[in-house]
């Protein structure tokens, strides 16, 4: 039954409520630990596929729509059979990251992971955009070429 104090308590809760509803410009820091939970490469090129998962870290980190989820696992995929020559190396990471990589998982590497949890696969705005430029010219400067150092 809607009581007059429910309908208060309502009212006092719904700003918090809708406070992690709306489309926010704040991304943290970008960071990158290579391939998450797999080697960077062999014993005896340790990097040898690095700069594709720093790559694909940071479209995860930038996130967006399932589409550009998937182009970007395609891209890690097509970037680790040309490193490797290795199509089913390629096609075994591809399909790790299409499902421990998934925005729904509270992750450290899931889809999005700049942005706080529950984002979820929305295209990002043009201030979205501009926040997540002007984090990476930070990284840049701040780290030289990034985690692999090729």
């Amino acid at each position: 039954m809607i009581t007059r104090n429910n309908i208060g308590c309502l009212l006092l809760l719904l700003p918090l409520a809708l406070m992690g509803c709306g489309s926010s410009t704040t991304i943290k820091p970008f960071s990158s630990d290579g391939c998450s939970l797999f080697s960077d490469g062999t014993l005896e090129d340790r990097t040898l596929w690095c700069q594709c998962c720093f790559e694909h870290d940071i479209a995860y980190w930038r996130g967006g729509t399932e589409a550009e989820r998937k182009a970007a696992d395609e891209v890690l995929r097509n970037c680790i059979l040309e490193r490797t020559g290795k199509p089913a190396f390629a096609e075994f990471m591809y399909k790790g990251v299409r499902f421990g990589g998934a925005a729904i998982f509270p992750t450290w590497y899931r889809w999005g992971y700049g942005w706080a949890y529950g984002r979820e696969n929305r295209p990002l705005t043009i201030e979205e955009k501009r926040a997540v430029q002007e984090e990476l010219n930070e990284y840049y400067k701040k780290e030289g070429s990034g985690y692999c150092e090729e």
